[in-house]
């Protein structure tokens, strides 16, 4: 990951299978604009919260979709020519290879869903 960027990404797992994950804990305690921590693995795919505020930089992933889902707040995904808005209970896949970035007007909260190798900072535009 390159340190250019202000970005609080934890890509290790934080919880075991079998073990009680509390998100209102962690949104509580988080004092960064931008947090990624991976939750846990589910086969191949890991699942990672993100809380933040802001917005990230202009990327893709050439191998890997990414999934995004709100718990609050409101994140917009930016593609190529329009713009997707997620409120609350609402998801998005993003497809490999498709440029994008995501930014948050507010503080929000999300789950996203990947693959366990794909590099977050994603090739830059």
């Amino acid at each position: 990951m390159a340190n250019d960027f202000n970005y609080n990404q934890r890509m290790d797992i934080k919880y075991g299978h079998q073990t009680v994950i509390d998100v209102n804990e962690m949104v509580r305690e988080c004092a960064d604009k931008w947090f990624n921590q991976t939750l846990t693995k589910v086969n191949g795919s890991v699942v990672r919260i993100g809380i933040i505020e802001g917005e990230y930089h202009w990327h893709k992933h050439e191998e890997d979709d990414e999934f995004f889902f709100v718990l609050s707040g409101q994140l917009f995904i930016d593609l190529e020519g329009h713009t997707m808005v997620l409120n609350p209970h609402e998801g998005a896949t993003i497809s490999k290879g498709v440029l994008h970035r995501t930014r948050a007007p507010q503080k929000t909260v999300m789950l996203m869903v990947e693959t366990d190798t794909i590099d977050p900072i994603g090739k830059l535009k």
